[in-house]
């Protein structure tokens, strides 16, 4: 038993020592892939009749054809490929012929190999065959540049910046191209304004651009594509932005000022230039243009403009410029200015008496030759006043306005009557229709009372104007009517009275007779009143009726309450005795009877 053991240890060691001297290294997976065909019991073939060899770089689709020997049956060839990690299936044929397209666009670049395994049927055995080493080098086109020339504004480079032309529609939109590419094919261009596309340039003949004039070029906005191919299959697009605008902005609403008709200052604001334009799908608003006289223009891009114009009615014209230089059309704007204040011309007013019932029409006349009188926005104030004098009624305390606007209307009063001697005081504002405004000074209008006491000087006289003076023979009757305005029930002093004609300032009335009239007497407005006078001396006397001489009674009209009169005392000698008298009469009595007989003698 430990003989054999021992046996058994030894020979190991020899095995173990014979290995370690053989020097082995493990293959690799290609190797094993050959090593494992060495084995096949098939009598399969493979070889790429048309494949890739050793570093040969492949772009672009490739044909790969494989041949099949032996005469065993082969069901399926399973192509695939490798970048050195992992086998991907390219395809598997199942039929004659054994061939496959190899898209290599579909990789990267970099270094492959293929791999055929063809699966015998007959020995239900796969036979493997690995293609040599090669590269994918495939070139994207690179496309350097697409352009359109000699656009207005823009780029063209995004839609927010576009390239804008006003061509018309017969005009031409010159595209250029350019790319880097090794086996450039051709290009195409696509979405283009117009009813057709432009061909392609290429494969034949490249130009590298297009003059493109479809015959109508309708305005509107457009995204021309162009797309570049080469001849391994490869494409690159690139697009650029462009617009068409033969038409110019529109104007909507535009503000004038605060949107009056007339305006107080000579500088006004014209506002909604920018946001009241629409230039529709267009190149958008550039600038807006103002003239006052069609001709002269003045640019600007703001919103809003103050243009300085003289008084009266103004025609301001407002147009606006898209950004490819299409002009709109104008809008007429009536601008009217009046810085003038209006013009008072004066007061029309009734005469107040106590008798006024209730109201009193007021009117105050103004003028303004330019914008007119704004008669809603015109009042008149009022106010009573103890004198008429100071720029606010002291008995109201303040202004008060009539209820009515305008420069017509009604003070009213329940009674006028309380009112007796004081002063109406009335104020007008005038504003006219560019809100130019005047405030008239004071002006006072008193209150009078409706009763007036006074003589009729028709009925009242002297039954003589010349007398012999003395007890009897100046004597002189005075008829006299006293009157009264309306029916007045109180009592009334009257009084005749005199004065020598030649008296001095210093010389006092004598009262000759004092009357007092019981009250009621002038209820029917009226009084015969009958007075006598003797002259007591040569010489002429005034005399005078007075009315209430201690005015005691508030009457419309003081200064009518005295009637004057005239009465001569003389006597027959200083008639005759007068020099130069009597010869003059004679004289006149002499050449009046001479003329007669003159005027009467018969002709002969």
């Amino acid at each position: 038993m430990r003989r054999g053991g021992v046996a058994l240890v030894l020979g190991l060691i020899l095995v173990s020592s014979m290995f370690a001297n053989l020097n082995f290294e493990p293959e690799s997976s290609l190797e094993l892939e050959q090593n494992r065909t060495s084995f096949s019991n098939s009598d399969v073939t493979i070889s790429y009749s048309n494949g890739p060899t050793s570093g040969q770089s492949i772009t672009g689709l490739y044909t790969v054809s494989l041949a099949l020997g032996g005469t065993a049956t082969v069901s399926s060839v399973l192509v695939e490929i490798s970048d050195g990690t992992s086998w991907t299936t390219v395809t598997n044929l199942t039929s004659s012929p054994w061939l496959t397209y190899l898209d290599s666009t579909s990789y990267t670049n970099g270094t492959y190999s293929l791999r055929a395994t063809a699966y015998d049927s007959t020995n239900q055995e796969d036979v493997i065959q690995i293609s040599d080493s090669f590269t994918i080098d495939n070139q994207v086109p690179e496309i350097t540049i697409f352009t359109v020339l000699n656009p207005v504004i823009g780029t063209g480079d995004s839609a927010n910046d576009r390239a804008w032309f006003n061509i018309d529609s017969t005009g031409t939109l010159e595209f250029r191209w350019g790319v880097n590419d090794d086996d450039l094919l051709r290009a195409s261009l696509v979405n283009v304004p117009g009813p057709s596309t432009p061909p392609n340039d290429g494969p034949s003949s490249i130009s590298y651009g297009w003059d493109w004039a479809s015959g109508n070029m309708e305005e509107g906005s457009w995204n021309p594509r162009i797309t570049v191919y080469d001849n391994s299959g490869l494409t690159a697009t690139e697009t650029i932005f462009i617009g068409i605008d033969r038409t110019g902005p529109s104007l909507g609403t535009i503000t004038v000022g605060d949107g009056s008709g007339w305006y107080d200052s000579s500088t006004v604001t014209i506002s909604g230039l920018v946001t009241s334009a629409d230039d529709g799908q267009g190149s958008g608003l550039d600038y807006s243009e103002i003239s006052t006289d069609g001709i002269i223009w003045v640019s600007t891009t703001s919103d809003s403009y103050q243009i300085t114009l003289p008084e009266g009615s103004n025609s301001v014209s407002v147009r606006s410029v898209d950004k490819v230089g299409n002009i709109g059309q104008a809008t007429q704007l009536n601008i009217q200015i009046d810085t003038t204040n209006p013009e008072e011309i004066g007061w029309v007013i009734e005469q107040i008496t106590t008798d006024r019932i209730s109201i009193l029409p007021v009117e105050f006349s103004a003028f303004d030759s330019t914008s007119g009188i704004d008669s809603t926005a015109s009042y008149i104030e009022y106010g009573f006043d103890s004198n008429g004098v100071g720029q606010t009624p002291d008995l109201s305390g303040s202004w008060q306005q009539i209820s009515t606007t305008g420069l017509s209307g009604l003070v009213a009063q329940s009674s006028w009557s309380t009112k007796s001697r004081q002063y109406l005081m009335l104020r007008a504002h005038v504003v006219d229709l560019a809100g130019n405004s005047i405030t008239t000074s004071p002006a006072s209008y008193q209150v009078l009372p409706s009763l007036d006491l006074h003589w009729n000087t028709s009925e009242t006289n002297l039954d003589r104007l010349i007398v012999k003076p003395g007890d009897s023979t100046g004597n002189v009757t005075i008829t006299s009517l006293l009157e009264s305005s309306e029916g007045y029930g109180g009592s009334v002093t009257v009084r005749l009275e005199s004065a020598p004609a030649d008296r001095t300032s210093a010389v006092a009335w004598t009262v000759l007779e004092t009357r007092n009239l019981n009250s009621g007497i002038l209820t029917d407005s009226s009084e015969l009143l009958i007075w006598n006078y003797t002259v007591p001396d040569s010489g002429q006397f005034d005399l005078r009726l007075v009315i209430d001489p201690n005015n005691v009674i508030d009457e419309f009209d003081e200064s009518n309450n005295k009637n004057h009169m005239v009465v001569t005392g003389a006597t027959i000698s200083s008639i005759i005795d007068a020099p130069s008298f009597a010869p003059s009469i004679l004289l006149i009595l002499i050449t009046s009877f001479a003329i007669s007989f003159i005027s009467n003698r018969p002709r002969d």
